[in-house]
């Protein structure tokens, strides 16, 4: 393969290793290195992949939905890379394929799922051949990063042309924004979606996305709303309406900590059991199961892949406090946030809440998408809540916010050392905790959970993942 390309692999691994002895991840730093190294380095490692690569991106569940695909070919049988820990941008994609790398360059592995960046789609499109490319949903999401919405979809639709007619779209037909896409870049498309659920709502009052038709601009309309904009829809003033489904989720149950559905496909029915509550696991779970049945995969691995899934860093992983259950969930945008609260309602006993809030890059310069969420069901159910621990470089604007919420001011505090906040909502006495921080105040959170707390096994309940 070449004296660079080697090089730049045995660069790459240097630099992983430097990175987690420093005490950082080093799931992006060695593919930054590589590159700089050998730029054609993800095209030449890319290419060696035996049977496909999948490009999973959208703005929520990208994390989870990869990890699950993931598992569901390896316990296929296959040799599978994945950027497991959701480094997304081009440089940790390439990362991914230098930990999988010998020295000498050679990649042994039969498929490759990536999880891709908005913003990143562009360049990991152009310098991969993708078999599939997988688009959960699009949201509003860190304007002074992404742009406008219409803006990043643009952008993806613009790469997507680029693309080989061997490519499939795997397309949420719940999101009227994903489900153009077939129409606008002429690739074949596989439909998912969910019917039939048993919270859906013919009138919405969060903030969504999407009012209007993406073809003539005419308002949608609504027969119902799961959340956000995904629900089913059509616009009266031309064809353009909610797709055919080909594997659709019909019966949605949530009980006893698990989701549970009836997936019906082309070729029967299955009954579909994931141990994680909320409606965007139930989504990510329904990606997967789509691609994995596009790529042949027998549904019953499927399907028992998907039930013993279990989260990844920072999402909603539990850890266990002295015998109090404690779950850690990255935070990141209105809509997301919104699904979380309403799992977090929903969960049984009294709660402590801890919400870390900074305003790096990483994050969003600007956390006005703060008075998006609904943190009125705060308010209403604060009955429910012990304290709510605010904490990160803007913990004074979040406490604001869930005063104007109507959440009561002697149940807010204020601690902007965050080892301290965690101890404080860790020590409550409620009996469960929820952690719920931005991007850069994940990783803190998650070392100091570490060395407070132990991880929670697999029986454990579960809240929904919304990256």
């Amino acid at each position: 393969m070449g004296f660079r390309l080697s090089a730049a692999i045995l660069a790459g691994k240097a630099a992983a290793r430097l990175s987690r002895a420093c005490g950082y991840r080093g799931t992006s730093l060695p593919g930054l290195v590589a590159r700089k190294i050998c730029p054609a380095a993800l095209i030449d490692l890319s290419a060696q992949v035996r049977r496909g690569i999948i490009v999973v991106s959208g703005t929520n569940g990208k994390t989870t939905t990869t990890n699950m695909i993931a598992g569901v070919l390896g316990d296929a049988g296959y040799k599978v890379i994945v950027n497991r820990e959701g480094s997304n941008m081009i440089s940790g994609v390439t990362a991914g394929f230098v930990a999988n790398s010998a020295v000498s360059a050679h990649v042994d592995c039969d498929y490759a799922v990536l999880e891709v960046d908005e913003a990143s789609m562009p360049a990991v499109l152009e310098e991969t051949n993708p078999k599939v490319v997988l688009l959960t949903n699009f949201f509003r999401d860190q304007l002074d990063r992404y742009w406008e919405l219409d803006k990043i979809i643009g952008v993806i639709n613009d790469s997507l042309q680029k693309l080989k007619k061997s490519t499939t779209l795997v397309l949420n037909a719940d999101d009227p924004l994903v489900a153009q896409l077939r129409g606008k870049t002429g690739l074949p498309a596989i439909f998912y979606g969910l019917s039939g659920y048993e919270l859906a709502r013919k009138t919405n009052t969060q903030t969504r996305e999407a009012k209007f038709c993406p073809c003539c601009g005419f308002a949608l309309v609504y027969e119902f709303f799961n959340y956000g904009q995904l629900g089913t829809y059509y616009c009266p003033n031309c064809v353009f309406q909610r797709p055919e489904l080909q594997v659709e989720a019909l019966g949605t149950v949530s009980k006893s900590n698990v989701n549970c559905c009836r997936i019906r496909y082309k070729k029967g029915e299955a009954s579909l059991v994931i141990q994680a509550l909320g409606l965007y696991n139930l989504y990510n779970a329904l990606a997967a199961f789509t691609v994995g049945l596009h790529l042949g995969i027998n549904v019953r691995t499927i399907l028992n892949s998907l039930k013993k899934y279990q989260p990844v860093f920072g999402r909603m992983e539990r850890f266990t406090y002295k015998r109090k259950p404690v779950y850690l969930n990255l935070v990141k945008n209105p809509t997301g946030f919104n699904e979380a609260l309403a799992a977090l309602c929903d969960a049984e006993g009294m709660k402590d809440v801890f919400i870390a809030v900074n305003d790096n890059y990483a994050d969003s310069r600007d956390i006005s998408w703060l008075w998006d969420v609904d943190f009125e069901l705060l308010g209403r159910e604060h009955q429910a809540f012990e304290t709510f621990i605010c904490s990160g470089r803007r913990a004074e604007e979040m406490a604001l916010r869930l005063k104007y919420a109507g959440v009561p001011v002697e149940k807010i505090t204020v601690n902007n050392n965050m080892r301290l906040a965690i101890e404080q909502v860790l020590s409550g006495p409620a009996q469960a905790c929820y952690l719920f921080p931005t991007y850069t105040a994940l990783w803190p959170a998650h070392k100091i959970l570490e060395f407070l707390a132990v991880k929670g096994n697999a029986d454990d309940q579960r809240m929904p993942s919304v990256s």
